[in-house]
């Protein structure tokens, strides 16, 4: 008996060390709200100038460094993930916050440099031909070169035939799979207005999707418990990038158009089966029979899932997906900081837009405060010893990502995960 404890124990020990070895200590104090004016807000809780221009500094040093470092980036890496389309995205999120022309121009030099590379082996947004096709479309559009947007609209629905191939081996994930290329064309539409791509066309793909889902339950006789279930490499992820809360983010999307009887009755139930396979801390694992607790990122874990919950919270407006996704923001505050490094995909940056997420729920300033606090943690860039990713600049794992979280700090009630939120 007093062995079993101490066994316990020991279990325990390790992975709280584990915890400790994936994220620093968080030594900011939490909001407090006596003191209204915690820097880095002012007294009517809004982001000060101050602070303000601090991040705008940084962000210009950013730039320099990561256009710098780009000069040696892969040549070859056309993706929105660690590719040319990816430093687009930041170039049109700076647009989009600072009203410049010269950021737009910035944005159609990288996307031509994409798409004289792609090779039709993916479809996603992050990972494939969508994501320039479709970020494509958006920077001529805003350009007002008509015909070149029109060129790669068409392009962008061409893909669809193989997104629908019932014999296709894809996935359907966010990452590499079908979710991927819904994104895409909801992004399209959310950009260029709401009939460039057909509703009919969105509810096909979005019908694909739901029913792989349904077929994999049945498949593994778990379609009374969570009628739509989905594997990558023969794993059923929970996260943002290969698993459930991803897709279930995406086929939430009002732009979707799924059928409000098809969210209650198979989106809403699969939802609570992941729920119920919530740690006791708060977090999620990164698979559904995966059993410790050590994920803090978007990829894997609260960061990705606490999306998934805003989003079931707004459609079904059922308190206990807000209280949820509170609850992941207090697990993201203790353990987000992450030795991993800056970045979105499992970067601190990426554990910030939780905050800015939340506050845009809740208009709660306390998340506008970590939101900011997460970002002065960024602004130290390369000070803490964390680890240097494969791609440095890229969006999803290096310091363009950083910046396009930092851009955030000018408007924050209109801030967007890139490749993710809508």
């Amino acid at each position: 008996m007093g062995d079993h404890v101490s066994k316990r124990l020991r279990l325990m020990t390790a992975s709280e060390a584990d915890m400790e070895e994936r994220s620093f200590p968080n030594p900011y104090p939490d909001w407090d709200h006596q003191d209204q004016a915690a820097r880095p807000l002012d007294p009517q809780g809004q982001v000060s100038s101050a602070f303000q221009r601090n991040v705008q500094s940084k962000i210009k040093d950013l730039l320099e460094q990561m256009e710098e470092g780009l000069k040696t980036a892969d040549p070859h890496d056309f993706s929105t993930y660690t590719g040319w389309t990816g430093i687009a995205l930041l170039y049109v999120q700076l647009h989009r916050v600072s009203n410049e022309l010269s950021h737009l121009q910035r944005a159609l030099d990288y996307v031509k440099r994409a798409m004289r590379i792609l090779n039709g082996r993916k479809v996603t947004f992050l990972c494939g031909d969508a994501g320039p096709l479709a970020v494509g479309a958006v920077v001529h559009h805003k350009l007002g070169n008509t015909s070149d947007s029109k060129d790669c609209l068409a392009r962008l629905l061409q893909l669809q035939r193989s997104v629908l191939s019932p014999d296709s081996e894809m996935a359907d994930e966010l990452l590499y799979g079908r979710a991927g290329y819904l994104y895409a064309l909801l992004y399209v539409n959310s950009q260029i207005g709401g009939t460039a791509v057909e509703d009919a066309t969105i509810a096909e793909v979005a019908t694909a999707i739901i029913q792989s889902g349904k077929t994999l339950s049945v498949e593994l006789k778990k379609a009374d418990r969570c009628p739509l279930l989905y594997e990558w490499h023969k794993k059923q992820y929970v996260g943002a990038a290969h698993g459930l809360a991803g897709i279930f983010h995406t086929l939430m999307q009002p732009g979707a158009k799924v059928h409000p009887d098809m969210l209650s009755e198979l989106v809403r139930p699969s939802i609570d089966y992941i729920r119920h396979k919530r740690f006791r801390s708060g977090n999620f694992p990164s698979s559904l029979s995966n059993e410790s607790d050590r994920l803090v990122h978007w990829c894997h874990g609260a960061p990705g899932v606490v999306h998934m919950l805003i989003m079931a919270y707004k459609v079904f407006q059922e308190e206990k997906y807000l209280k949820e996704a509170l609850e992941c923001g207090e697990v993201i505050w203790q353990r987000g900081l992450l030795r991993k490094g800056y970045g979105v995909c499992h970067g601190t940056a990426g554990n910030g837009y939780a905050f800015l997420s939340l506050y845009k729920l809740t208009q709660e300033k306390k998340y506008l405060y970590r939101a900011c606090k997460f970002a002065e943690w960024c602004l130290d860039y390369g000070t803490h010893g964390c680890r240097i990713p494969d791609r440095p600049y890229s969006l999803f794992e290096g310091m363009a990502g950083t910046i396009h979280y930092l851009s955030e700090m000018a408007a924050p009630e209109a801030s967007r995960f890139p490749a993710f939120e809508l």
